[in-house]
């Protein structure tokens, strides 16, 4: 966990800078919202995984695998969006991480289930980021 935060630290070492350049519509946050965020959310992943690890469930392998997936299409969707600055990539790469996203949730949820429900604030927010990067892929030519 800590190396896929590190990582997609470093792809997206000049995010506000370039978040400021791009044609956002009205609905996006601003700016210092992205790190409160997801602090918060990989706070929540990690306790979901622990509490999966855990288990001795059948279905404990496959929710594992899925959880970390999804966590590698989520460093992806950073290094497509911020370093490599390809908006359309980075919406295609999103729309596979939302799936990847819920895939992971609903194999979470059958393992443990209140890993589940720890897992819904990602899914929203991974769904929400999805819509947003193709609204500012839309509004900025360059991208």
């Amino acid at each position: 966990m800590f190396v896929a935060a590190l990582l997609g630290g470093l792809g997206s070492l000049d995010a506000p800078g370039f978040y400021a350049r791009l044609g956002r519509p009205p609905w996006a946050p601003p700016a210092w919202l992205f790190g409160p965020a997801w602090t918060v959310l990989y706070a929540l992943m990690a306790v979901a995984a622990a509490r999966v690890a855990r288990t001795r469930h059948p279905g404990r392998g496959l929710a594992l695998r899925a959880w970390w997936l999804q966590l590698v299409l989520n460093v992806g969707w950073t290094w497509c969006f911020f370093a490599l600055q390809a908006g359309r990539l980075a919406f295609a790469e999103a729309v596979f991480l939302w799936g990847a996203a819920v895939f992971a949730t609903a194999t979470a949820w059958r393992v443990d289930r209140l890993a589940g429900v720890l897992l819904l604030p990602y899914v929203a927010w991974v769904g929400f980021a999805t819509a947003l990067t193709w609204a500012i892929v839309v509004r900025t030519p360059w991208l």
